[in-house]
Parts: structure tokens; C-alpha cells; sequence
């Protein structure tokens, strides 16, 4: 039986513009094709516990974070995501913050211009 091929797109946005790159995974009889085989072939992952990927949520497909052992398709787009540099729960947490602070203040004017 004969190696078989698919086309998928690599989009490497761990440092700076996202690099999108075509790359043709090809396959052996017995390989199923997942994001890990691709990350492997395409030689930015040695294995699951390599360290470059080591952390959650680094890669996925269309946007969608995916596991290792997810199925990959033809044509599909395998990001590869910068680690985050603020947490988000605590830029939410702080933009509300400001946000009471506001009301807060605007009704102390109105009671102050009311006294007046």
C-alpha cells in the first residue's frame, strides 16, 4: 500500500506576526492523522512531554484548542499560540474595578452638586 498525503496549513504565532506556513503531512498505512503526528513530522515537537509544548492550550485548529491525540483533516489551519502575557480574568477584573470607581464618583458629585 502507498504513503498517503494531506495538506494542512502551520501557523506559528509564538514570536510576533503569525507565520502561516503550507506543509504536506505524509503518511504511513498505519498512521492516523492527529495534530500530534503533525506537530512531530513537521519537526516543532519531538514527542507529548516536549517542553516547547509543554504547557496547556499552546496549539489547536481553527482557534479551537486541541489535544494531542485530536484528528486533523485535510486543509485544516494547526496554531501554534504565544503564552499569554496578562491573565485575562484579571484585566476583566480590573476594567470593572474602574468601572465602579466611576460610578462610585460620579453619584458623590451628584450628591456634592445637590448640597450646593
Amino acid at each position: 500500500m502507498a504513503n498517503q498525503s494531506m495538506q494542512i496549513w502551520i501557523c506559528d504565532a509564538r514570536l510576533g506576526e503569525p507565520q502561516l506556513t503550507p506543509f504536506t503531512l505524509y503518511l504511513s498505512p498505519s498512521d492516523t492523522p492527529t495534530v500530534g503526528l503533525a506537530l512531530i513530522k513537521s519537526g516543532i515537537a519531538q514527542g507529548p512531554e516536549d517542553p516547547i509544548l509543554a504547557r496547556k492550550g499552546c496549539f489547536g485548529v481553527f482557534g479551537k484548542r486541541k489535544d494531542w491525540d485530536s484528528p486533523i483533516y485535510e486543509g485544516d489551519r494547526l496554531e501554534l499560540y504565544s503564552p499569554l502575557l496578562v491573565d485575562p480574568k484579571a484585566v476583566r477584573r480590573k476594567k470593572a474595578n474602574q468601572n465602579q470607581d466611576a460610578k462610585f464618583q460620579a453619584a458623590a458629585a451628584k450628591r456634592k452638586a445637590r448640597r450646593l
